[in-house]
């Protein structure tokens, strides 16, 4: 995948082409003076643990990664809040509504999309939601498992922050 300074070739103000890449994750249009800065999209995620301790993984349904491993959660939208995010996202992804919230963590990643880097900050929480009765797989999951700490794999989570927050979770919850 590209990064993002490599992708942008025409400045989105003025349309010319002398759109150069600087400080490393910006790009400056000569002709318009307007400064583009490459910075990070945030994304939530749910770690949702069910009575018998196992851990929420869903799998996806759409690419990137489409098959894979994921957990719960998706980008927060321009003028929202991360904890409406993580609300929305579980109400679109699982049909369930959350019953409290708390933040664990966070990670960056690159995640590819249409030929592009994306960078985001994946924001984790731990969730309980309302209910586990009647989970379905909506939007872009495919199924929902749930899996004991140790018996999770790994290396079926393709997103680096994904697999480091799963990896910190267990450790908590291994506690």
């Amino acid at each position: 995948m590209a990064p993002p300074t490599e992708v942008f070739r025409y400045c989105p103000r003025c349309g010319a082409a002398r759109f150069d890449t600087v400080y490393g994750r910006a790009k400056h249009c000569r002709s318009c003076d307007f400064t583009y800065w490459f910075n990070a999209s945030a994304a939530v995620a749910a770690l949702i643990v069910d009575p018998l301790g196992r851990l929420m993984l869903t799998r996806r349904a759409v690419e990137p990664f489409r098959g894979m491993l994921d957990l719960p959660g998706g980008f927060v939208d321009p003028l929202e809040t991360v904890e409406h995010a993580l609300t929305r996202e579980l109400k679109e992804e699982l049909g369930a509504d959350v019953a409290r919230a708390e933040f664990f963590l966070s990670f960056p990643n690159e995640y590819p999309f249409s030929g592009l880097t994306v960078y985001t900050i994946d924001i984790a929480f731990f969730v309980e939601l309302k209910s586990l009765d009647a989970l379905t797989p909506m939007d872009d999951i495919s199924e929902i498992l749930f899996f004991r700490p140790a018996d999770i794999p790994l290396d079926s989570i393709p997103a680096v922050s994904i697999r480091r927050i799963v990896e910190e979770a267990v450790k908590k919850l291994s506690r």
